[in-house]
């Protein structure tokens, strides 16, 4: 039987705690640091879950907890330097998304971790979302033949006003780039994830909110490698019918030859059959617990295993890059008014 996996975090802000729930849930690990700017907001982190240290200095945290892997649950500003101490302790990492300020620091962060020998594991839990698993299946089986097309509609309904982001994460309002570097980048995996690489990038955004520093609006083409087409139609401001706009975060609907796949609000996945008017509920089982599905749990759950050679790594920082290059490409887009071909413009070819 294996030691428990020792665990130190760093964070203690809203997102943090499906995070904390999700560790006290897996049996193989021990949470023995929780590490925050603030020493009285770690402890407070201390006290709630049990864990068994509070630190305000990341590499004094490092050297006396010993862990095995530091999961990091901070904005993108602190990602790099926070992956240079954990790789020079020769610590894994999980880090969250937005994965670093940019591409070119993902890439300083990715190397550095390669250079030491550590798995460094990107928290992009989208595609652990159930519905995506269903749907990965579906298509798997080839129940819409050919895909022809993917859409989302991102309507969170939580930009509007002044107060826009202040309750849950603030510093949204500050970021120099929104809505592609922190929203649109989760569907970018997805995509990737369901319909295969992105070879062409059209992208044309906007902001709708004043009080925001970064884009909130927009729409992204991407032409898949394999001839389908994704497209990603956000907007923050505006929200859709759902029991909770945040469950999902918006609709989505794919097309192809055999047939047509939706995805509602609420989680449920519809196909209904070319040349019928009758759509079909799929009967599949999901917890609906915390965010989106229970997906923080199963992103973690999965990196649990995968350091205990279980199974492979999903999002390894290496594969990362490639949502980065996207998204590079759909500012460039954006800025320069026409399509971006990832094959010849060598978006973050180093």
């Amino acid at each position: 039987m294996h030691r428990p996996l020792r665990v130190a975090t760093m964070g203690t802000g809203y997102f943090s705690r499906f995070h904390y729930r999700a560790w006290r849930r897996i049996p193989e690990v021990r949470v023995v640091g929780v590490c925050d700017l603030t020493l009285d907001r770690a402890k407070g982190v201390v006290d709630e879950f049990g864990i068994e240290g509070a630190y305000d200095d990341l590499g004094r945290m490092l050297k006396s907890a010993r862990p095995d892997l530091l999961d990091i649950i901070t904005p993108p500003q602190t990602h790099l330097s926070a992956i240079r101490l954990a790789a020079a302790s020769g610590v894994n990492v999980i880090c969250q998304k937005p994965f670093c300020r940019d591409l070119g620091e993902a890439q300083a962060a990715v190397a550095l971790a390669e250079r030491s020998g550590i798995h460094l594991v990107v928290h992009e839990n989208f595609r652990f979302q159930p519905w995506y698993r269903e749907i990965a299946r579906l298509l798997e089986e080839r129940r819409l033949g050919e895909v022809y097309q993917a859409t989302f509609r991102l309507r969170p309904g939580d930009g509007q006003g002044p107060r826009a982001y202040l309750d849950r994460q603030p510093y949204f309002q500050q970021m120099p780039r929104f809505l592609v570097h922190e929203t649109a980048i989760h569907l970018i995996d997805v995509f990737r994830y369901l319909l295969g690489e992105v070879a062409t990038v059209y992208a044309d955004l906007r902001k709708l909110n004043p009080v925001i520093a970064g884009e909130d609006a927009g729409l992204i083409v991407l032409g898949m490698t394999n001839g389908s087409r994704a497209v990603f139609d956000g907007n923050r401001l505006v929200d859709h019918r759902a029991g909770s706009p945040r469950l999902t975060m918006g609709e989505m609907l794919i097309e192809g030859a055999h047939g047509t796949l939706r995805l509602d609000g609420d989680g449920r996945v519809f196909v209904r059959n070319h040349g019928s008017g009758v759509e079909t509920a799929i009967d599949y089982t999901w917890r609906n617990e915390d965010f989106g599905g229970d997906c923080v749990y199963e992103l973690q759950r999965h990196a649990v295993d995968a350091l205990l050679g279980r199974r492979v790594f999903t999002n390894a920082g290496r594969d990362y890059l490639a949502n980065l290059r996207v998204e590079e490409a759909a500012y460039a887009s954006s800025e320069e008014g026409r399509r971006i071909d990832l094959r010849q413009d060598g978006i973050g070819i180093s």
